[in-house]
């Protein structure tokens, strides 16, 4: 692994299969040639394969190429840069040798978070998160200690810089996420600084979602023989004819607003996704917790498990398979009533090929998204390329959820009145009336005797989600220039726990079997 950037000659003899303009395809993280504690750490957070991003700009940041990557926000670039940089990292030294610049505080601790899991099999590599709103006194203690690593926000990185307290003597790569709206931001100035400070023999890597003529000025400045990696979205299909909707929720209420819409649909045959195979295990295991019949399928499993999981699905012995993209390639059920993005997908190909599944053989098909934060712009995105309308709903409330099962209750009654096949009963209702006990009274205790409480997910309404201007602020001190576009926030990205060992089993609270054993 090289600790300082290719020569131009070097880059010369580069292979230069990866500069291309096309969508590359999905690979295994193994064919990148990261290094063996990296692909422990890709394999522990569950990933199954590359995203597009990720396969084209990887092999060229760890050739020590300057690298434009325009992407998405929702591709997977984060770890397109993290993972070569952490490769970067010589831990004999304790200086900072990779710099990240991101917009948002937001986005820096998110970016930090990345570093930190990815390097877990790489205890010895030290990074930090530094930004406005948090205290100097501990910033300047983390970088005095050492940190090969730093993530931070232009403004807050020039006071460091002006302090004495952020040294760049060593900086080996320099990585911009979110270029464009940094400058849109006003932060040109900062990034100008900080770039002129670090040391002029250093990998710059720049990515954005767009490449406007500000980019290409910053780029040309700060740069040597840039290689550029662009994902394009495909000309992909409309979406086929299935009411799609999304809901903008907080992380932490995700899981919630998921069994939710699964109550106010009365979903009972559902496709939920996720992204990695740690997330899968995490949400069956939650959903089977609250009483629902689920199985997990991912690139983990065996493959004898693996098609028993789907063989057993196409039969409805269970409700719900929550599954990988990957994983879910060939599942074919044609009365399946709802399919979840839990996860967003990467593209707009692999949303179209999701909501696919649903809406099949001229049945009605129904598609939810959750939504978090700065996925608002990815979901966007799909829209723009699947030309489809996916409608903003709130989620469903607990007075809505129990007014729809009142009323599903009251036509299966309504069903069996009229069709008089309720016979065999009236002998138990006469000896109840008999006791001087009114027909109101006897109605609603059965009633209450066999429709199953609300269980404890409906304790409390949820909250709205407040997504304003406020969490996309520059740090204190570095108000935006006037003129500037105002964006949206980025939030962290902190992988939800739910339950974990429960065996899966068959039923919804109320029915015989209808909670985890064990």
């Amino acid at each position: 692994m090289p600790d300082k950037p290719a020569t131009k000659s070097d880059r010369k003899s580069e292979p230069r299969a990866h500069e291309t303009s096309s969508r590359p395809g999905h690979v295994p993280f193994a064919s990148l040639g990261i290094s063996a504690d990296l692909l422990k750490a890709v394999a522990q957070l569950g990933f199954e394969e590359t995203s597009p991003i990720q396969s084209a700009a990887i092999p060229l940041i760890i050739a020590g190429i300057d690298v434009v990557g325009q992407s998405e926000t929702g591709s997977g670039k984060t770890a397109a840069f993290c993972i070569p940089a952490i490769e970067k990292v010589d831990v004999g030294s304790k200086k900072t040798q990779v710099l990240i610049l991101t917009p948002t505080r937001e986005l820096a601790t998110q970016v930090a978070d990345e570093v930190h899991k990815l390097a877990a099999f790489r205890k010895s590599v030290h990074s930090v998160p530094i930004y406005g709103g948090a205290s100097y006194e501990r910033q300047f203690a983390e970088l005095k200690r050492g940190a090969h690593i730093v993530v931070g926000t232009p403004g807050r990185l020039t006071d460091h810089m002006n302090r004495g307290t952020l040294d760049l003597s060593g900086i080996k790569m320099l990585i911009l996420d979110e270029a464009d709206r940094m400058l849109d931001m006003g932060f040109r100035e900062d990034i100008d600084k900080i770039l002129a400070a670090a040391p002029k023999e250093r990998q710059t890597v720049f990515f954005s979602a767009t490449i406007s003529p500000q980019i290409q000025s910053l780029v040309r400045a700060h740069s040597r023989n840039p290689r550029t990696v662009r994902i394009e979205q495909k000309n992909v299909p409309g979406a086929p004819l299935v009411e799609q909707i999304y809901y903008e929720v907080r992380h932490h209420a995700k899981f919630d607003a998921l069994v939710r819409a699964i109550d106010f649909h009365d979903v009972k045959s559902g496709l939920v996704f996720c992204n990695t195979q740690r997330m899968v295990d995490e949400l069956a295991d939650a959903l089977v917790g609250r009483g629902y019949s689920a199985e997990r399928l991912h690139g983990g499993m065996a493959q004898p498990q693996r098609t028993r999981v789907m063989n057993n699905f196409k039969k409805a012995a269970f409700e719900f398979l929550v599954a990988t993209d990957v994983a879910a390639r060939g599942i074919d059920v044609n009365d399946l009533e709802l399919v979840v993005n839990y996860d967003l997908p990467y593209d707009a190909e692999d949303y179209i090929h999701r909501i696919g599944r649903t809406g099949r053989a001229g049945r009605k098909g129904r598609a939810v998204t959750l939504v978090t934060g700065a996925g608002i712009y990815k979901l966007q995105s799909i829209e723009r390329f699947t030309k489809a309308k996916i409608r903003r709903e709130q989620v469903p409330s607990i007075e809505a959820v129990e007014g729809r099962r009142s009323d599903a209750l009251f036509e299966k009654i309504r069903t069996t009145l009229e069709s008089n096949d309720f016979a065999r009963h009236t002998l138990l209702v006469d000896r109840l009336l008999e006791l001087g006990h009114t027909p109101t009274d006897v109605a609603s205790a059965i009633l209450h005797h066999f429709t199953p409480a609300a269980n404890n997910r409906d304790a409390t309404d949820l909250p709205q989600p407040v997504f304003g201007n406020d969490s996309a602020q520059p740090e204190d001190g570095h108000q935006r220039r006037k003129n500037v576009r105002r964006v949206g926030n980025n939030p962290g990205n902190k992988n939800f726990r739910g339950g974990g060992g429960a065996r899966f089993t068959k039923g919804r609270p109320g029915k015989k079997g209808g909670r985890p054993k064990g």
